[in-house]
């Protein structure tokens, strides 16, 4: 594990820490969780308090209170409780507000997650230190291939994986065969935003190809991470650690940097390892 402390004012961080504390005590309770409340835990005018916490948490109370319940909620289900009921105990009034707030945060609904059980992106509670998980890394030479995807364009990749699951994408593309996916990505200068694919290997692409593209991968030196073996509710999080830990831990002093290529992920959803392979293409530092 790598440990990255930030220096916050020892009192600013103080206060925000007990707002977080208090909030986690009372998840459950919206009467306890108003921005009145939690402005005078902090010691600050609302006006303050709403900047400041959104300065170090990078989200408003309110979306963080959001994110932290969909969370909890999402590790509750799987049993014969009714989703509804978990949603209610954590304050969602209303089947349809929670279907909606979970539609948004993850572009599947709860029915298609509880039937699928795939890796979902959660939020746990907000740390000052932040601990990165230390990949395995490895240098090689890869051959350029070929694969068949699903263009995403510029949506949150965590979602792309969540609708590419949930529809079963990946039996489409093979013709129902087991088989390694690969999510491809590559920064369109042009547009300013990360473009997203998901696909197989065109060679084992023997099913229904209606909307998918060929993409092409380069051949050449690549740094690959393995990332370290987790929980399926902790999956997506770690892959997020990961690639932080690459762009500003390793790469700064490998003596490497980024070819303008396109960076790939690869893992298999029905191994239920919760690992997976990242690729960045390298040209040696001048």
């Amino acid at each position: 594990m790598t440990f990255i402390n930030y220096r916050w004012s020892g009192n600013e961080k103080s206060n925000i820490s007990r707002v977080l504390d208090y909030i986690e005590n009372h998840l459950k309770d919206d009467t306890k969780l108003n921005i009145t409340s939690l402005s005078k835990i902090a010691g600050y005018s609302e006006f303050h308090f709403l900047r400041i916490f959104k300065e170090f948490v990078g989200l408003t109370p309110a979306d963080y209170i959001r994110k932290r319940r969909i969370s909890e909620i999402v590790k509750r289900i799987g049993g014969n409780r009714p989703v509804s009921d978990i949603a209610f105990e954590y304050g969602f009034n209303s089947k349809e507000n929670f279907t909606r707030a979970f539609k948004s945060e993850h572009s599947i609904l709860p029915t298609e997650f509880k039937s699928t059980n795939c890796s979902l992106r959660l939020f746990e509670p907000f740390k000052f230190e932040k601990i990165y998980p230390v990949p395995v890394v490895s240098m090689k030479f890869l051959e350029g291939f070929v694969l068949t995807a699903y263009n995403f364009g510029d949506t949150f990749p965590p979602n792309c994986w969540n609708k590419y699951n949930s529809e079963k994408r990946s039996l489409t593309l093979s013709g129902g065969v087991l088989t390694e996916d690969f999510g491809v990505m590559r920064w369109n200068k042009n547009k300013k935003c990360l473009e997203y694919y998901i696909g197989i290997p065109t060679e084992l692409a023997k099913g229904n190809l209606d909307t998918t593209i060929e993409i092409e991968i380069e051949g050449g030196l690549y740094a690959v991470f393995q990332t370290v073996p987790t929980t399926q509710h902790e999956f997506v999080d770690t892959i997020r650690k990961t690639w932080e830990w690459i762009n500003t831990v390793w790469l700064p002093t490998s003596g490497y940097k980024r070819k303008d290529a396109y960076e790939l992920e690869s893992y298999m959803e029905s191994s239920k390892d919760y690992s997976e392979r990242i690729y960045v293409p390298l040209i040696k530092e001048d």
